[in-house]
């Protein structure tokens, strides 16, 4: 048995209109809603993107958009995907290694609890996001599980810096464009919370 995870066909063609380092965190962000409205938008997986950067020379190492529902694999969050390409690209782990250059992960809304913890031990230095706050859930109806009360300090605490509310009105732009579009909410047992 295994499983891949893969990319739609239209995130290389996407990505191809971008320079292959982008300095500016705004910048990388903007990259990641457009990746996420594009994600639903071609029915490819839910409103969420995530890139790993290079976090001083901006280089593009990986892209991670949702892939839940194509691939009935419920860990397929873009989190996931965008640093287990960057990890099997790069041929490590640990992101954090003292032989590369520092990374970053850019995401268009905080973590959800599973992502929570692949972010904490991928070994990424810096983590970009469009906001933290229960806007997602209000927004869409997704159950983003629970988190740490501290989970800012607790990121801290490992040597990641976190970078809250970069283009936060654009994510949820994007994030009321998913909910009036139809497209499934696929919260666990479809959202029963009992066992």
């Amino acid at each position: 048995m295994n499983i891949t995870l893969t990319l739609p066909d239209w995130v290389n063609q996407e990505i191809e209109k971008y320079p292959k380092h982008i300095l500016m965190q705004e910048e990388r962000m903007k990259l990641v809603i457009r990746l996420s409205q594009l994600n639903f938008v071609n029915k490819t997986g839910g409103p969420f993107a995530a890139a790993v950067f290079e976090r001083d020379s901006g280089k593009i190492v990986s892209i991670g958009v949702n892939r839940v529902v194509p691939l009935n694999c419920s860990s397929a969050h873009a989190e996931v995907v965008a640093l287990s390409m960057a990890q099997n690209k790069l041929q490590t782990f640990d992101l954090g290694s003292q032989e590369m250059p520092a990374h970053e992960l850019v995401v268009n809304w905080r973590p959800c609890a599973m992502c929570y913890g692949a972010v904490l031990w991928s070994g990424v230095r810096s983590l970009v996001i469009a906001g933290s706050d229960d806007a997602v859930e209000k927004i869409t109806g997704f159950d983003e599980g629970p988190i740490h009360p501290d989970w800012i300090d607790e990121f801290k605490k490992r040597g990641i810096d976190v970078l809250d509310n970069v283009l936060r009105d654009e994510a949820c732009a994007v994030f009321r464009e998913f909910a009036e579009s139809g497209s499934p909410v696929y919260n666990g047992r479809g959202g029963d919370t009992e066992s």
